[in-house]
């Protein structure tokens, strides 16, 4: 579909001065950069340049996402906080959230910090490796606006509900499972649609409790109608253990509201009671274990890389000739990556240049120009 690679340089410097343009601090700006790019960097394009402009750029001029963060500590122990994000910079309230609760734990063993009020913070196993890369075990999770459905259900009632946990080890990559609790989300059906890829059939409920199958944007449109809603972890009904799915994703529901008082399931779906958009007031919550507060984190590094290698070392399928661990493709992309840049499609070059155009940032020039 036409990609291009745009040099890392380029388009870091060009998405920190979009953001700047829209009236978010340099530093902040800095911080939503690297989170957004990082997507990138691990081969996962729906939650990169491909969401700058309609999640991020797009919300701020409608209103609905204020580009200078209110990180306001609500209440705050030795070992824990709850913080109110005030409809801020997801990726802002994120990366303080999460170094608040590695910096709990590297002196009392353990920290955990619960959001309320914030917005969409990105890939969420930045954070898990926040925590990886300080010694740490970090785990994280956020509810979304509803648009999977429980088992036996065809109405989407909660999110995509990652569970994202990181796990030092003595490999050149961490362990890091980062992954949503339904089969597929919303962001990677916005990239299919983007790419003319279809829907991925079992994926996706349609009220008649039938899967829906074909265009992804027709798909998109239906979920967004209320019209049809995506299947968690298992797939439709129990046979494949979709309750599992189910079961896991209500964790992330509960741990992204109960602990902060947060809204949940319907009440993030960013319109008001009138059909108006409005913030969506996400929640998350992150917690970091430090491993030197154990045995150390030598100790855990080599004791993790032995049972993640005895894994991969077991016996292969006929035709498969690797098992991976989780964090390890994405390794492999970043190392294919990073001498080179970031593949962009043709909607989000148009997007790149509309963005520029608008703020003056003549100095910018693209490959695919």
């Amino acid at each position: 579909m036409g990609k291009v690679v745009c040099p890392w340089d380029l388009i870091t410097n060009f998405v920190t001065d979009a953001f700047v343009g829209y009236g978010i601090p340099e530093e902040d700006a800095k911080i939503c950069t690297d989170i957004l790019l990082e997507s990138d960097r691990r081969g996962i394009e729906s939650h990169g340049c491909n969401r700058f402009k309609p999640i991020y750029l797009d919300r701020i001029k409608a209103g609905i996402q204020n580009p200078v963060t209110n990180f306001e500590i609500v209440k705050e122990t030795p070992t824990t906080a709850v913080v109110d994000g005030h409809n801020g910079m997801g990726q802002v309230i994120g990366y303080k959230s999460m170094q608040m609760a590695i910096d709990k734990a590297k002196k009392y063993g353990m920290g955990m910090v619960a959001v309320r009020n914030s917005c969409h913070y990105g890939i969420a196993g930045y954070y898990t490796t926040m925590a990886t890369k300080q010694g740490c075990i970090g785990m994280t999770g956020t509810n979304a606006r509803p648009s999977v459905a429980p088992t036996f259900g065809v109405e989407g009632m909660f999110g995509t509900n990652p569970l994202t946990i990181g796990i030092p080890t003595d490999e050149a990559f961490d362990f890091n499972i980062d992954c949503a609790t339904s089969i597929t989300q919303n962001g990677k059906i916005e990239y299919y649609e983007r790419i003319g890829e279809d829907v991925h059939p079992g994926t996706i409920i349609g009220r008649d409790g039938k899967p829906i199958e074909g265009d992804s944007g027709v798909a998109l449109k239906k979920i967004r109608d209320g019209q049809a809603a995506l299947a968690t972890l298992g797939g439709i009904g129990e046979e494949l253990g979709g309750y599992k799915g189910f079961g896991y994703a209500m964790v992330i529901e509960l741990l992204s509201a109960v602990l902060q008082d947060g809204s949940y399931g319907k009440d993030l779906n960013g319109k008001d009671e009138n059909g108006n958009i409005r913030p969506y007031h996400l929640g998350h919550f992150f917690i970091a274990i430090d491993t030197d507060h154990f045995l150390g984190e030598e100790l855990t590094r080599k004791k993790a890389g032995e049972i993640i290698r005895s894994v991969r070392n077991s016996e292969k399928a006929p035709g498969c000739d690797r098992i991976y661990t989780a964090g390890e493709k994405e390794w492999d992309i970043w190392q294919e990556r990073k001498d080179s840049g970031v593949p962009i499609n043709e909607s989000v070059q148009q997007e790149i240049l509309a963005v520029r155009d608008e703020l003056g940032l003549t100095q910018y020039k693209f490959p695919w120009e």
